[in-house]
């Protein structure tokens, strides 16, 4: 069962999001007016160390008033390279700069309502650059114990869908 979509306008945009209004057309004929956020990519990138470590951080978000263990992640800017992007996010947030990057996966966290793609990337080793110049995106960062990351995940520690999912990922890729 398959929605069209007759038309879409935007109704506000500024530099990071685009909110639309759709005309779709449901399966039965009936049409409803639909909201939609259009956005940026985001490129998210992580390292394990030899010791089987993630580089996380551990963060507030207002949004959601909630805590948790995150990745290095931000806008793709136009024109940018999408790993290249993933490497400066983790630069700038952490203070490491990644090895060479491995997609690892991408996703779409909310697809009823936006268009996000988030694309994951990790690798193995990164090498401390000097403190974090985006210090303010998280309290601290810290090499955690992939073998954690299930549990974490369980006790609501990644509230984010995507960390969650790139986490879960790198953990099987990793550790089996």
């Amino acid at each position: 069962m398959q929605w069209t979509k007759l038309s879409e306008q935007a109704v506000y945009e500024n530099r990071w999001f685009r909110v639309n209004l759709a005309d779709v057309e449901l399966p039965d004929g009936r049409h409803l007016d639909h909201f939609l956020i259009r956005l940026r990519p985001v490129a998210v990138a992580t390292a394990v160390n030899e010791a089987n470590e993630v580089l996380l951080l551990w963060r507030h978000r207002f949004i959601t008033d909630s805590w948790g263990w995150e990745l290095a992640a931000g806008v793709v800017e136009d024109g940018e390279d999408i790993a290249f992007a993933a490497a400066r996010e983790m630069e700038e947030e952490t203070g490491w700069r990644p090895g060479p990057l491995r997609h690892l996966l991408t996703v779409e966290p909310s697809n009823g309502l936006t268009d996000a793609r988030h694309h994951l990337y990790w690798s193995e080793g990164a090498t401390y650059i000097g403190p974090p110049e985006d210090a303010f995106e998280s309290s601290r960062r810290e090499w955690i114990p992939l073998k954690l990351v299930p549990d974490m995940i369980a006790r609501g520690e990644v509230p984010a869908a995507n960390m969650a999912a790139g986490l879960l990922m790198l953990h099987h890729l990793r550790l089996g």
